[in-house]
């Protein structure tokens, strides 16, 4: 299949049991039906659990922390 956007062939992977097409020049992903869903119920099971609330030992609260890019599917991807 070809990259909708610059026409490349796509390369197809498999992460987790779903199987992926994305293209290695503008590095774009597709998804089929019901993949998305796949791949947002697993990142989910596979979650560490939330820290208890409560704050911390010295009675302040922590500065947020900037989200770090790519979320989940940042650990599906690897290019």
């Amino acid at each position: 299949m070809q990259c909708p956007i610059d026409g490349t062939q796509l390369v197809i992977s498999e992460r987790q049991g779903v199987e992926i097409d994305y293209c290695p020049q503008c590095r774009g992903v597709w998804l089929d039906r019901g993949e998305l869903d796949k791949i947002i119920d697993r990142s989910h099971t596979q979650s560490p659990p939330p820290p208890p609330h409560g704050g911390n030992d010295r009675g302040y609260s922590e500065k947020p922390r900037k989200k770090k890019r790519g979320g989940f599917l940042e650990e599906l991807f690897d290019f």
